[in-house]
């Protein structure tokens, strides 16, 4: 049942506050079996049936799920200096910390602040604009490949694309990237990312399980990819001339005078190069499914499409006029947020959250899965409505009812960068094609790191009879 207790409540004495309500579970493993056959299922059910916070018994101790925006802002923003993520180093045996090292995904504190703000150039307004030329060339590139009634995978397709435009905005690198292997290296860290929710007992990387060789051979992988930009870069002429994310993270020195060692260089570049196409490339793989079973919303869509461009390439100063694709995408990851869950805060001391108890060292659970299909703030959340938006929905709902980029100092630092990609490969392929999944075929959402479709996205491709005689963006420029 819903607890009663205002999200807005904070009783003085935090011995004194209950704890959460929340599912018994079994002894001694709690709830983790639960979670890990259905992580989605399970905390969507845990707070419709609990409240706004629940605690969640698992192997070892306990978790709270957060799932009122309030509760969220008050963790993320308000108080966020009260609860820090988990500290990293102290997981030195964990897959996070093998994939992530020290980047800003996992890291703390000052050493954070400091990272975070040698990468914040790279993603200022006026640099990322920039990008939007190589974003659309890239994807230009790919749809010359596809033909009229062609079967791809979709998911792979967009993958593919995003790493490459990633490789070279962000770190110079246009042919040196062998999308396969990072694909294939990216698959096993999903999957055995994924087959971790459901264990018991989290098994130390360095303990050689073939689930944990597995992992390191694929972060091996990776890491011989980030190598070679590096080394690349390194070698290079132009290094200092240069002005993308890896040229800076090279350039930056401490205030002893000190470059970045190797391992911070590569915690860094593997972090955002990962982080950089992968929350694109699910968005766009996610609305196309979307689409396909909206026709509707794709036709408007379509239309917009056709209006706005008139058979050639979207460029930069169309994103104002493509207000119904902006709408289209940002439905989609309300529906399939790519970051589903956000890394755990740790709370730092004893304290109350939405009237309850919360111990210090209590892990906490923030969902956009789960708030942003709550009904309370989306009328029908599971259905696909771009129009919910048009009338200044965003601007009536509490601030974090929609975050599929996280929030607070800590908000993603690639959002912008990934919302101007989504657009204007949406609207260059959209424009061109339309994307029908395989008839018989289960899609699945994947929750390990992000959310992937488990089976990808198997489509055929239908070459659109009513678009207009195709333009480059070389030819429109020319003209």
């Amino acid at each position: 049942m819903q607890t009663d207790i205002s999200p807005r409540s904070h009783p003085i004495d935090a011995v004194q506050a209950p704890l959460p309500p929340g599912p018994r579970g079994l002894p001694l493993l709690g709830s983790v079996l639960d979670f890990g056959r259905d992580p989605l299922g399970f905390l969507s059910t845990t707070a419709r049936t609990y409240g706004d916070v629940a605690r969640v018994a698992v192997t070892g101790g306990a978790f709270h799920l957060l799932a009122h925006p309030e509760q969220i802002e008050d963790v993320l923003v308000s108080r966020n200096r009260n609860f820090p993520k988990e500290n990293i180093e102290l997981l030195r045996n964990s897959t996070d910390y093998l994939l992530f090292g020290l980047g800003l995904l996992t890291s703390n504190g000052a050493f954070w602040l400091r990272q975070r703000r040698l990468a914040q150039p790279a993603f200022h307004r006026q640099r990322i604009a920039g990008y939007s030329r190589a974003m659309v060339a890239h994807t230009e590139r790919m749809l010359n490949g596809w033909q009229d009634g062609q079967r791809i995978d979709a998911h792979s397709a967009m993958m593919d694309l995003t790493l490459h435009i990633v490789a070279e905005t962000l770190f110079g690198a246009s042919e040196s990237v062998d999308a396969h292997e990072v694909g294939a290296a990216l698959g096993v860290v999903m999957d055995v990312s994924a087959a971790e929710l459901g264990q018991p007992i989290q098994i130390p990387v360095n303990i050689p399980t073939p689930s944990n060789l597995r992992f390191k051979r694929a972060v091996a992988r990776l890491d011989n990819v980030i190598a070679r930009l590096i080394a690349e870069r390194r070698a290079a002429s132009d290094t200092a001339e240069r002005a993308d994310l890896l040229a800076m993270l090279m350039a930056a020195r401490d205030e002893d005078g000190s470059a970045m060692s190797d391992k911070q260089l590569r915690d860094e570049a593997v972090t955002l190069f990962l982080a950089g196409h992968e929350t694109t490339a699910l968005a766009l793989s996610w609305t196309f499914l979307l689409l396909s079973r909206n026709p509707q919303a794709r036709e408007r869509l379509e239309q917009e499409l056709d209006r706005v461009l008139a058979g050639r390439t979207p460029m930069l100063e169309d994103l104002p006029q493509l207000s119904y694709t902006g709408l289209v995408l940002k439905e989609s990851m309300r529906i399939y947020p790519p970051a589903w869950i956000l890394s755990p805060r740790v709370s730092a001391a004893d304290t109350t959250i939405g009237g309850y108890r919360t111990p210090a060292g209590t892990q906490l659970v923030i969902s956009p899965w789960v708030t942003q299909r709550d009904p309370r703030w989306f009328a029908e959340p599971e259905r696909f409505i771009p129009e919910r938006w048009e009338d200044g929905l965003e601007q009536r709902l509490p601030r974090f009812a929609y975050f599929p980029f996280g929030g607070g100092p800590r908000q993603c630092i690639g959002q912008s960068f990934a919302l101007m990609e989504a657009t204007l490969i949406l609207a260059t392929i959209a424009a061109r094609y339309r994307l029908e999944p395989l008839p018989g075929r289960t899609i699945t959402p994947q929750p390990a790191i992000t959310l992937r479709p488990v089976e990808g996205l198997h489509v055929t491709l239908q070459k659109r009879p009513e678009a207009q005689p195709y333009s480059s963006i070389h030819q429109a420029t020319a003209s």
